[in-house]
């Protein structure tokens, strides 16, 4: 596990497998950094044979973004920086990290992201050439239906149904703009908010985050295997 550079001043966490399975996958930050969140997933990617790199997309911003969800203070800082991120170059520096990763000789290359990474799952399905991708209680996803056609490769996408930061309204746009795409799968978690799948998190649920997790894993053995 150690920092490696992605491109320009751009850097990123990278967690290698001991038994590699010939895939990678770019773990997209939530707006609180490459924390030990972040970190520990990738870790735990790595332990399932995974090459897994969470690229710094708030480096422009300001490198080396590593806060929690714990204070007021690391809330106010991480809702400043989504506010001032700018979405399309955050896609082109994911796009900069399949490349790394496709550099090492791949065979496949996947994304999975978390909260505004969820979002950016998505886009980086229209936008860039992953092989498949997962969005975690995406954000502001209604905002880009537009670009639903794109999506060619496979891309799951786990909805909060309770999400605070996702309302129902948003929530039936999504079902309603994605539903004739067949590269497209969405699960509905009844009864948990956003951030559902975040160890440690306020809105943790253990229950939705295991099954989330297993569809995760299932779908990315099946599509990057």
């Amino acid at each position: 596990m150690t920092l490696v550079t992605i491109k320009d001043g751009m850097r990123g966490y990278l967690a290698e497998p001991a038994a590699p399975n010939g895939a990678g996958i770019v773990v997209i930050q939530e707006i609180f950094g490459v924390n030990a969140v972040m970190r520990g997933l990738a870790d735990r990617l790595a332990e399932a044979g995974y090459v897994a790199l969470v690229p710094d997309l708030f480096w422009r911003l300001e490198p080396g973004v590593d806060i929690t969800d714990k204070t007021d203070a690391d809330w106010k800082k991480a809702l400043d920086l989504m506010n001032r991120f700018d979405i399309a170059r955050g896609v082109e520096d994911i796009q900069a990290g399949i490349a790394l990763l496709r550099g090492r000789g791949l065979r496949k290359v996947g994304a999975v992201g978390y909260c505004l990474g969820g979002l950016l799952a998505y886009l980086t399905a229209a936008r860039t050439d992953v092989d498949a991708s997962v969005g975690y209680y995406g954000v502001n996803i209604p905002a880009f239906l537009g670009e639903a056609a794109k999506i060619r490769k496979p891309l799951l996408l786990h909805i909060a149904a309770e999400d605070g930061f996702v309302p129902k309204p948003a929530q039936a746009q999504m079902t309603a703009g994605l539903k004739d795409n067949p590269k497209v799968t969405l699960h509905r978690y009844d009864g948990v908010d956003h951030a559902f799948a975040r160890p440690g998190g306020a809105h943790y649920d253990r229950n939705a985050a295991d099954l989330a997790n297993s569809r995760t894993a299932d779908f990315l053995r099946r599509h990057l295997g």
